[in-house]
């Protein structure tokens, strides 16, 4: 018996040890990217961009119905999950023309490029998990469970936008495009400016947005209703891709390289919910470590004397 266990323990230890080195090549990885997601291609020149199958077109059965609660959901989120949204925020504000619009983080884009890891949560993500985190931090709400009627629907209506979409290849317009960082960099002061003259028509000139009665018909930009410091369009070179391709609403491919950074950098200039990764109540500690890496920011930064990050309720 003594003879097998030792036999035993030779046998395994090259096994453990491969093991624990495979496990410290994982923790010390390169996690300074975004996304391992492949980066959208650029559309070739005289080709449009993939077209979702049309409304009309969904199926008149219980599969039909679900993908119908699910775009219901994704255009009215306040309105009909309440209880897992924190501010005035509805998907479609981000995700333009029913999550449709190419160059707007579209459906039809992303739900066939999951899983895939996120550094923001430092794992391999399904899609159930990143719409959750938009749950979180977009909406500064509450993910609902991944087997909620809410996650079912919203999966449903992404399964069936992707109709046709190749798995695991990028298509053009996936994201927002980016545009490049200007020479000059990006100046507050000039973003006000373009802001009063191109945003606050919508948006109102102290960033609360516009509602019709209870209902926000423009999103809020900052303050207590918008999206938090967790977000992904508090990172500038973010919201700068998302201006410059969908702003002014309907006039989209307007605004230049300098006029999207510098609004893009206004916006983020300004407080709104605290990220919930707070750590330890440190701002310092949550820039170092999840801002520090993640784009262009100035969650931590101190700007006009005050340091942002502070977060409002």
């Amino acid at each position: 018996m003594k003879m097998t266990l030792r036999l035993l323990s030779a046998a395994l230890l090259p096994l453990l040890a491969a093991h624990a080195l495979a496990a410290d090549s994982a923790r010390n990885a390169r996690l300074d990217d975004q996304t391992q997601l492949p980066k959208a291609p650029t559309r070739p020149v005289g080709q449009t961009y993939f077209q979702p199958p049309a409304e009309a077109d969904i199926p008149n059965n219980a599969f039909g119905e679900l993908v119908r609660r699910g775009q219901d959901l994704f255009m009215n989120t306040k309105a009909l999950a309440p209880q897992y949204v924190g501010n005035e925020m509805n998907c479609v504000n981000c995700h333009i023309d029913r999550g449709r619009k190419a160059n707007s983080a579209p459906l039809w884009a992303a739900y066939t490029m999951y899983p895939a890891y996120r550094k923001k949560n430092n794992k391999v993500n399904s899609f159930v998990e990143r719409m959750q985190g938009c749950f979180q931090f977009s909406m500064n709400g509450k993910p609902p469970a991944a087997d909620s009627e809410v996650m079912t629907a919203l999966t449903a209506y992404a399964y069936w936008m992707s109709t046709g979409v190749p798995i695991g290849k990028a298509q053009p317009g996936r994201g927002f495009d980016e545009p490049p960082p200007p020479k000059g960099g990006y100046d507050i002061a000039r973003g006000k400016a373009v802001y009063g003259k191109q945003c606050a028509l919508c948006h109102g000139d102290d960033g609360a947005g516009k509602k019709v009665g209870a209902t926000s018909v423009f999103p809020p930009l900052w303050g207590k209703d918008s999206y938090n410091w967790g977000a992904g369009m508090h990172r500038i070179n973010t919201a700068a891709g998302f201006i410059q391709h969908n702003m002014p609403l309907g006039r989209g491919r307007t605004l230049s390289d300098q006029e999207a950074w510098d609004v893009a950098a206004y916006v983020n200039s300004h407080e709104r919910p605290q990220d919930p990764r707070l750590v330890n109540g440190d701002i310092d500690e949550a820039r170092k470590r999840y801002h520090a890496d993640d784009g262009v920011n100035l969650y931590g930064v101190v700007v006009d004397g005050r340091k942002l990050g502070q977060g409002v309720q």
